[in-house]
């Protein structure tokens, strides 16, 4: 596969890479990163022909903007793709009830390293004016290829009312070439795709090696309404870069610097559950039989559906960059799917080659 060969995004004139850069991580993500490694990363993504970013506002509190923002500044803007995301504000003070804490773990906090301001959600069609404004103040760039709602699981309604109100407007206008929406659960996508004219969809680990829940139900309504999905979350945030305790802080993002997570493999950003490492485990026993790296294998494995033409990845560091470069060339085995079908660890309809 090429990372770097642009595909259509559904109805729209917009071209992505198959391969592009989710930029989570770079905010701080469980753990502080300095902003010249940060910087390092971005450069890095440039220098081995990644074109494609996706930030948000939540990310670090506007830290992955910023930083994906300074490096981007000094290309010529149409040789990138770049997409944020509406639905939080970054406020110092805000409603109480709509602040967004942020903790999954263990009375954990998600980011580390962050501004003196919080995020609070707002799917009003001026919070998401203000919104896209201090995305463009913080990047310090004016276009954005697409937005997307993000994490709209609490407010759908207030989502559809406001934001893709805002964002249809600013298609409508030439502004953006195509509206989303992001989650991690597919679920309110589909509750959206059936009420709104969507372009894509940012969907967050729920068609993965480990995880196709999304694919029953949800994948068939978006061919369906010709909606294409941006594929993240491929690692599951962890699991299937390396499913091996041991080994986890060398290829994950996990903090060795907070005593709960340290030690652990994690899945959907928290500490993975037993049964959820064993069937890492298995599947990557049978990539070690067909010589295929595991991380080869999460990333081009949701590609061979019809709905999904690319995938984001969150690197940290620039060796994942190099690495995930690496893993999406990486030639698999067809008998590799077949034998993680024959093993059950796949179900038979799940489109793979071969």
């Amino acid at each position: 596969m090429d990372p770097t060969k642009r595909v259509k995004l559904g109805r729209t004139d917009v071209y992505v890479p198959q391969l592009g850069i989710g930029t989570n991580p770079l905010g701080g993500l469980h753990d502080d990163i300095p902003h010249d490694e940060a910087m390092a990363v971005i450069e890095k993504c440039w220098e081995v022909g990644i074109r494609y970013f996706d930030v948000a506002p939540v990310y670090g509190y506007g830290k992955s903007e910023k930083v994906v923002g300074e490096v981007l500044r000094s290309k010529k803007r149409e040789d990138y793709i770049l997409t944020t995301k509406v639905g939080r504000l970054l406020l110092k003070d805000g409603p109480p009830d709509r602040e967004d804490k942020m903790v999954l773990w263990d009375g954990v906090q998600l980011y580390k390293g962050t501004p003196d301001v919080k995020p609070y959600f707002d799917f009003s069609y001026d919070g998401v004016m203000r919104s896209i404004e201090a995305s463009q103040e913080r990047m310090g760039i004016e276009r954005f290829d697409a937005l997307h709602v993000h994490d709209p699981d609490l407010y759908p309604d207030e989502a559809l009312e406001g934001a893709f109100r805002a964002l249809d407007k600013l298609r409508s206008e030439g502004i953006i070439g195509a509206v989303g929406a992001g989650s991690n659960q597919w679920q309110v996508l589909a509750y959206l795709a059936k009420r709104a004219d969507f372009d894509c969809f940012l969907l967050a680990g729920r068609y993965t090696l480990l995880d196709q829940s999304a694919f029953a139900e949800f994948l068939p309504l978006c061919v369906e309404r010709g909606i294409v999905i941006i594929n993240g979350g491929v690692f599951n945030s962890g699991i299937l870069a390396h499913p091996d305790p041991g080994s986890i802080r060398s290829v994950s993002s996990v903090a060795s610097a907070i005593p709960s997570w340290k030690d652990n493999v994690t899945y959907n950003y928290v500490p993975a559950e037993p049964e959820m490492i064993q069937k890492a485990a298995r599947i990557k026993a049978v990539c070690d039989r067909h010589n295929t790296p595991l991380r080869a294998a999460a990333i081009q494995f949701s590609l061979h559906h019809p709905a999904i033409p690319t995938v984001v990845v969150g690197p940290r560091t620039v060796e994942h960059v190099v690495d995930n470069m690496e893993m999406f060339r990486y030639e698999i085995p067809a008998d590799l799917w077949a034998e993680l079908k024959h093993e059950g660890l796949l179900p038979q309809e799940v489109p793979t080659p071969g």
